[in-house]
């Protein structure tokens, strides 16, 4: 036994740890990013930031140009100057309705003017300076992130809504896991798993799961949160996601290398009953535990070969012993 490295293992039943594979998709963040868009026609100007750059919040991304823009900001100088002009002039002198209209065409001028997301520096520099370009305005990042996208070309017409940027923050990402609706797992908030990336591996978080089938790959989708803070994960791509689970009870396994197959194809192990004696039982095998095996129909406390079975099947073979009876 010492020459062939047998070794023999006590079996009781303990919680073990499994791993459960599935593929998954990096993806950014829905709640930390956003799509930069204007919100009225307007034909883009110039661009100040490119695809992958890290922008700071506040910083330039677009300048366009919207001929609603222009007329909201000729009406919002001429409002202005009507409300500072109105506020200077003493009581009884103009009527409360002319200083509540005044008052009320100002805001309403401002307010469309802040709606079409131009900054109050931007607005303060309309009545500043008459020379300013009426009609130009730019667009700025909301939150420091990376450009993910900017599908657009300088000279190019867009519509109100149309994406013209996605900024997102990469310092934590969602990964998308799918996962058979045949597969009965219960994943619940919370669950730990293993991210791969090629030679990186990271650890995520279960955070949501879909309760709907995706129509198209019939999956479920699994939504866990992944620290990125080595900035070596990015949107799109495509990772293997391992959930770390334990057993809901406690449960007999053996190391794969115990697992043995019988004369008649079934599977068995090797048990000792006497010191240096062995007995081939038929086992049913469970569920996978990682380099473990779940084993069925073997009392507990049996004491098993978990190394060097091989050997103890060519010497009960040698003797010419059938311990099926066949």
């Amino acid at each position: 036994m010492s020459l062939a490295n047998i070794e023999i293992t006590l079996l009781t039943a303990k919680i073990f740890s499994k791993s459960i594979y599935a593929p998954g998709e990096i993806k950014a963040n829905g709640y930390t990013s956003y799509i930069v868009s204007p919100r009225t026609e307007s034909v883009i100007i110039s661009r100040h930031a490119i695809l992958g750059e890290h922008v700071e919040k506040g910083q330039p991304l677009v300048t366009l140009f919207s001929e609603s823009v222009a007329e909201a900001q000729a009406n919002y100088r001429v409002t202005y100057s009507e409300w500072q002009r109105v506020k200077k002039l003493s009581k009884g002198t103009v009527s409360e309705s002319h200083l509540l209209k005044s008052e009320t065409d100002y805001s309403s001028a401002l307010g469309r003017l802040t709606a079409f997301g131009l900054t109050k520096q931007a607005i303060d520099n309309i009545v500043k300076s008459n020379s300013s370009n009426l009609g130009e305005y730019t667009l700025v990042a909301k939150n420091s992130g990376s450009v993910l996208s900017d599908d657009f070309s300088q000279g190019q017409r867009v519509a109100a809504g149309d994406k013209i940027m996605i900024l997102a923050n990469e310092d934590n990402l969602w990964v998308e896991a799918r996962i058979s609706p045949k597969k009965k797992l219960s994943l619940p908030i919370g669950t730990l798993a293993k991210i791969e990336s090629g030679m990186q591996v990271h650890e995520a978080k279960v955070i949501q799961e879909a309760h709907t089938i995706d129509p198209i790959t019939r999956t479920r989708i699994i939504r866990l949160m992944v620290e990125n803070s080595d900035d070596t994960l990015h949107s799109g791509m495509f990772v293997n996601v391992h959930f770390q689970l334990d057993t809901q009870a406690p449960v007999i396994a053996v190391p794969e290398t115990a697992l043995m197959r019988g004369a008649d194809g079934d599977w068995t192990v090797y048990v000792e009953d006497h010191p240096g004696e062995f007995e081939a039982v038929e086992v049913k095998l469970g569920q996978a535990l990682g380099s473990y095996r779940q084993i069925i129909g073997l009392a507990t406390n049996s004491r098993v070969v978990t190394k060097g079975a091989f050997f103890v099947a060519s010497e009960i073979s040698k003797s010419g012993f059938d311990p099926h009876g066949h």
